[in-house]
């Protein structure tokens, strides 16, 4: 920089009065004072996201983003949605206030996480139309063909009758689920209050599975301590997920002739850890971050064949949430896949 531009720079810097430079750094969001090309003031949170040493530099220099800075360049009020500044894939609502006819106050909104929560939103939606739509259609093709056609020989249609019965409680199982997601996320902030024996709920949630394994071979070893101590939730929530849990396990775990689930508990004085564990074929690393999510399926095929909405891990990572616990699934192709709940101790 030639020594005159250095001075000016050093002008602009010094004519910032205490008080003026206090309100920018007030700011909780990174908040810079550009005058021409120049970055002449930025708060902490700026300079931590844009780099220490960005006052008194080119705007240019720190925000890489050319239709950022066409905008910020022009100094008039506007406001824009921009992504990747200081991070790729993190959203930014800059919104810029004209100062005088040579600056502007460029205030950074994030919004990674909104943009991110209208996705999952737009998501949910389409998978959800998708998961009721195809039983639907199975539905309507079916009781059109019985009620158009007369003449429909007595198996076909007790077959179709099946069908449309199957297809109907596949629907009923998604909206139960929905339903049931809707009443976890509404009470995620009012903490449960109950004193449950997690071992209990437990012993019920196998009893549960061994009379719904409709003629599955498939034994359930459960290893739980005599005293267990208690833990703060919501007994009906808490059966819900070992019920989820047990019902994947036995989906996804026991294909072979010998196959076993092993259910394990331990307690270390802050929290109850309940493990569930099958010896099936396992998940793929890259699946594993993904499982919890609403509709995913790691085998749609499979998934739907064996009665699987899409939905009990999500709901299993929601009211573990509540619960202010953990979730840990682990799991490796052709051995099989453990998840772990860890619960806090009743105080």
């Amino acid at each position: 920089m030639a020594e005159d531009e250095q001075c000016a720079t050093d002008g602009m810097m010094a004519s910032w009065s205490p008080l003026e430079r206090a309100a920018v750094d007030a700011l909780d969001e990174p908040a810079l004072v550009v005058e021409a090309y120049t970055v002449r003031v930025a708060n902490a949170a700026a300079r931590a996201l844009l780099g220490t040493g960005i006052e008194g530099r080119d705007v240019r220099l720190a925000i890489r983003h050319p239709q950022a800075l066409e905008r910020i360049l022009a100094h008039r009020s506007a406001e824009v949605d921009v992504t990747g500044i200081g991070e790729i894939g993190r959203s930014w609502r800059l919104v810029i206030r004209r100062l005088d006819d040579r600056s502007a106050l460029v205030r950074m909104i994030d919004r990674t996480q909104a943009v991110s929560a209208e996705k999952m939103r737009v998501d949910f939606v389409a998978n959800a139309s998708h998961e009721l739509r195809t039983p639907l259609s199975t539905i309507l093709g079916y009781a059109e063909t019985l009620a158009e056609e007369g003449d429909i020989p007595s198996d076909l249609r007790h077959s179709f009758g099946r069908t449309i019965r199957d297809e109907a409680a596949r629907m009923l199982r998604i909206i139960e689920d929905l339903m049931s997601l809707s009443r976890i996320e509404a009470d995620r902030f009012l903490a449960p209050n109950e004193s449950v024996a997690l071992s209990e709920v437990v012993q019920s949630a196998v009893a549960n599975a061994s009379t719904s394994r409709r003629g599955v071979a498939c034994d359930i070893a459960v290893d739980l301590p005599d005293r267990l101590p208690p833990v703060r939730g919501d007994r009906a929530q808490l059966l819900q997920v070992f019920d989820n849990l047990l019902s994947n396990a036995i989906r996804y775990g026991c294909d072979g002739s010998e196959a076993r689930i092993d259910v394990a508990g331990r307690a270390d004085g802050r929290s109850v850890t309940v493990t569930v564990t099958d010896h099936g074929s396992g998940i793929s690393r890259e699946h594993l971050p993904r499982v919890t999510e609403r509709f995913y399926r790691v085998d749609a095929a499979r998934s739907r064949e064996s009665g699987g909405t899409g939905l009990g891990l999500a709901i299993v990572k929601h009211i573990v949430e509540r619960h202010r616990g953990s979730l840990d699934i682990k799991s490796t192709v052709g051995v099989g896949t453990s998840v772990s709940v860890s619960l806090p101790v009743a105080g």
